[in-house]
């Protein structure tokens, strides 16, 4: 559990290092990567093990049998969340863009509108505008350092046409782990406009400690019926190269109408996800993510305090992720000036608050899923950018 190891990603086909000089401008010769929402961390030893003895055995044909796999998961939302699954309600999906895709497939229509409380994860908007559907942003506001929800607001937009309501818990880029009254009114949301309720919880185990993330069958049990819950393993233990989610449905109908889009498209499961996966979900896994998140705790305090200096910025107070929500609002600055900043003076890749919808324009998401040195190195260069505000 070495994560102030240095791990040469440069030249690996590495989008989050690879990609930045092309996206961002930020050399990867002497740029910080702090944009893909990956961690520069290697998984823990049970799933290398895992696929060790994978490529030990030599013969790569079609996987059959994911009773292990999905008992797995079963054992895992049960002890790290108190949260019973049947394991018959799981689907496997080549990650959770595509679980996403797929339920906006079953769930919706063309002209369907897709409701999304933004600023929110940036591929929702674009999988639903995609497939023909309408993004019916309901936007966040911030108060005490906390984003709330308007829902009185949120009754007053819908039009009646739409089916679809998806939730980031805990949120992303805001880093907030939502409360069990917070999610009992999106609930409530989705039952008064007969919505189907997608939670996208890919996050819940990088919960910060002093916080606790609810799982939304268990904040409001009564949505059963319009329920889909979107898990994985991809965010905890670094492994989203795998293209491996989960899809898990109570309900019948819902479930019938999820297999039916999985079975016209031919998707089926990634031997090598099921495989590390598996192995993830363990005591050996749980307690590789219990120190990870240790570090990461600090990371974000280092982070969180170097903006905070900065005259006229601060942040969303990270409660879970790894993604640091910095507010330039108050700098005064443009948006182009803040980019030039960040970019050419500072040499960090650093997401545009823009491109998670209404509400982002003047804010940056970091990654501080890196050895702590990187973190430290970022911080120094983002106030040597600022250094002449007053």
């Amino acid at each position: 559990m070495n994560f102030d190891e240095i791990i040469e990603r440069r030249g690996t086909h590495s989008a989050k290092w690879d990609a930045m000089e092309t996206v961002y401008g930020v050399s990867p010769e002497d740029g910080l990567p702090m944009w893909v929402a990956d961690m520069d961390f290697k998984p823990p030893q049970v799933v290398q093990d895992a696929l060790a003895r994978m490529l030990d055995h030599g013969i790569y044909g079609y996987f059959g049998g994911d009773a292990e796999y999905k008992d797995a998961i079963r054992w895992w939302m049960q002890n790290r969340h108190g949260w019973e699954v049947d394991p018959a309600h799981i689907f496997t999906t080549h990650g959770l863009v595509n679980g996403t895709g797929l339920c906006v497939q079953a769930f919706t229509e063309p002209g369907d509108g897709v409701v999304l409380f933004s600023p929110v994860y940036h591929a929702f908007a674009r999988v639903i505008r995609s497939a023909g559907r309408e993004v019916v942003e309901c936007p966040l506001t911030e108060s005490n350092g906390r984003m709330v929800m308007d829902f009185a607001a949120y009754d007053a937009q819908m039009s009646g046409r739409e089916k679809m309501l998806i939730l980031c818990s805990p949120h992303n880029p805001g880093g907030q782990v939502w409360t069990p009254e917070e999610l009992r009114g999106v609930a409530e949301f989705a039952k008064r406009h007969d919505l189907v309720l997608v939670s996208d919880e890919i996050h819940h185990d990088l919960v910060m400690p002093g916080h606790k993330h609810t799982v939304m069958p268990l904040a409001a049990p009564e949505v059963s019926d319009r329920l889909v819950m979107m898990t994985a393993a991809s965010k905890t233990f670094n492994i989203a190269g795998a293209h491996t989610g989960n899809v898990i449905i109570a309900d019948p109908v819902l479930r019938e109408k999820f297999a039916s889009v999985m079975n016209g498209l031919g998707i089926s499961a990634n031997s090598f996800g099921l495989a590390m996966i598996t192995a993830a979900y363990s005591p050996e896994g749980a307690a590789w993510v219990d120190a990870l998140v240790e570090y990461l705790d600090e990371n974000r305090k280092i982070m969180e305090q170097g903006i905070a200096a900065i005259p006229g910025a601060k942040v969303i107070p990270l409660q879970a992720t790894y993604l640091v929500w910095g507010d330039f609002t108050d700098t005064g600055m443009e948006v182009e000036e803040l980019h030039r900043r960040v970019q050419e003076t500072a040499r960090i890749a650093a997401n545009h608050g823009e491109s998670f919808g209404m509400g982002g324009e003047r804010f940056l998401r970091f990654n501080v899923a890196t050895p702590r040195a990187r973190v430290v190195e970022a911080v120094a260069r983002l106030q040597a950018a600022f250094s002449d505000l007053q």
